[in-house]
């Protein structure tokens, strides 16, 4: 692989993680700063329209909840001058509260995205969310009853990495 090729990869991957964090942590600045202004996003029946649009949405759906979680692997990446493809596993954990019951929610799907470079930042033209298999069920109480993680920018991870972690790469 080419040096820049590593590089792109990388600031492309490095999105994908971004828009993980942002939505666990209910962050919609850096959420709008992993598409293009322009871009699009498609999940199922769930969401189809802008990508501005879809982190607002998402970002209100989050906050209604209790907490949620959302891990990334199996990133897959195609680079063709500034333009990619991508591939990437989420496995998000979701808890909210259903008539008076703690449920937890659990969704494994891909994100099928495509990017462009432009001024010289990677970002999405189009998500395409492909949901594989989900599951509803009723929580038990915490292992060890400590929450420390805030859905917001007072998140202890901020204090370390910084407020704007690449949401302006």
């Amino acid at each position: 692989m080419e040096p820049n090729e590593t590089v792109d990869k990388l600031a492309i991957a490095e999105q994908i993680t971004n828009y993980a964090r942002a939505m666990d942590r209910i962050d919609r600045e850096l959420g709008y700063a992993v598409w293009h202004g322009d871009g699009t996003a498609r999940y199922g029946t769930m969401f189809d329209g802008t990508a501005r649009d879809f982190i607002d949405w998402v970002c209100h759906q989050h906050s209604r909840m209790v907490a949620h979680v959302h891990r990334i692997s199996n990133i897959l990446i195609t680079l063709d001058g500034d333009r990619a493809a991508s591939e990437a596993y989420v496995h998000a954990v979701l808890r909210f509260e259903q008539d008076g019951v703690m449920q937890q929610g659990t969704a494994y799907g891909r994100y099928l995205d495509r990017w462009s470079r432009r001024n010289g930042r990677w970002a999405i033209d189009h998500r395409e969310y492909v949901q594989d298999i989900d599951e509803v069920g009723n929580a038990g109480p915490p292992l060890v009853g400590a929450i420390g993680g805030r859905r917001d920018r007072t998140d202890p991870s901020y204090a370390v990495l910084g407020a704007s972690t690449s949401s302006s790469s």
